[in-house]
């Protein structure tokens, strides 16, 4: 009976040690750069970035906690975003896999644009680089947001160090509010409650976005052009140009009308939970991924989330 008792608790305090055991991943397929399709005509692809700092680093950035691929499509008449999650395993540009959060951080920007080109078979070449600072001034100049939130939500952010007026009403449990940009950020940062982990966590910064997308649809082009110059005031790193800017600006302010579309990557099924290095990541299947983004730049359709749970006890929330 010792003996049992003895060897019971070894394993007991085995689990944990064996629950964090690193695995290694699985190769990942690519597509080589300068094989990649040229952009659909029409479309045009800009990569905005935020990383996990509150001031302006642009010579020692952050890890990158919000990636999202804005897509205007002038031609077909539809504005896309594509949110990528921060756990997500990819190939670094040195060949070995590596947390897609940590690529601007080591390699710059860039690098990012290209190693999402090949994991996505999508030529992204622009991009703006933003801290939370930066992305709580641009939404209190747009107003703040409108934001529905479930009762854990309400609990997190009650708890959270947000002036108690950084809502009207102030939070008191699920249900709407309108928040300033400070709590908006401080919402889509929430990964550990209301449920969904990092999956969850993009989905917020898209209805973020999303709804301030709503807000703009009455705006004047002299607002928009203003706007234009806020962005730019407010971005850590950019290679976009003033013209470039506009250009942009031009293209969103024909499309103001439209339905914002949704993407989530990975999608339901193509994602596997494991440690690799220490830490929780995801394990990618690109080519369902590549599919995919394929299929939503070609076909209209609105996000859809649900609640598989996946291995690590998060919920798995997905887009079809």
């Amino acid at each position: 009976m010792k003996r049992f008792c003895s060897l019971l608790l070894c394993l007991m305090l085995l689990l944990p040690a064996m629950a964090l055991a690193d695995r290694t991943p699985k190769p990942i397929d690519t597509i080589p750069y300068d094989n990649l399709p040229e952009v659909v005509p029409g479309q045009h692809h800009y990569l905005l970035l935020c990383v996990d700092q509150w001031s302006k680093k642009p010579n020692n950035l952050g890890n990158t906690d919000g990636i999202v691929l804005v897509t205007f499509d002038t031609l077909a008449k539809r504005i896309m975003l594509t949110s990528v999650i921060r756990e997500a395993l990819v190939e670094r540009p040195d060949g070995v896999i590596g947390r897609i959060t940590y690529i601007a951080k080591n390699y710059g920007p860039e690098a990012l644009c290209r190693v999402l080109s090949v994991h996505l078979g999508v030529r992204i070449e622009k991009y703006i680089l933003f801290n939370f600072s930066q992305i709580q001034t641009i939404i209190d100049y747009l107003g703040g947001v409108d934001i529905t939130i479930n009762n854990e939500e309400a609990a997190y952010l009650k708890r959270y160090a947000i002036n108690p007026n950084a809502t009207t009403p102030r939070i008191n449990r699920g249900g709407t509010y309108h928040f300033n940009g400070h709590a908006a950020v401080i919402f889509m940062r929430i990964r550990k409650a209301g449920g969904g982990g990092d999956f969850m966590r993009t989905q917020r910064v898209r209805t973020v976005m999303s709804t301030l997308a709503d807000n703009c649809r009455e705006i004047t082009y002299e607002d928009a052009r203003a706007l234009v110059d806020e962005i730019l005031d407010q971005s850590t790193l950019t290679n976009m140009s003033l013209s470039d800017t506009v250009e942009a600006m031009e293209q969103a302010f024909s499309l103001r009308g439209c339905v914002m579309e949704e993407l989530r990557i990975p999608p339901d099924g193509a994602a596997h939970g494991i440690t690799y290095a220490g830490m929780q990541t995801q394990e990618i299947d690109w080519d369902t991924c590549r599919e995919a983004m394929a299929n939503f730049l070609q076909n209209s359709f609105l996000v859809l989330d649900g609640n598989e749970e996946d291995e690590f006890g998060d919920f798995n929330y997905f887009d079809e």
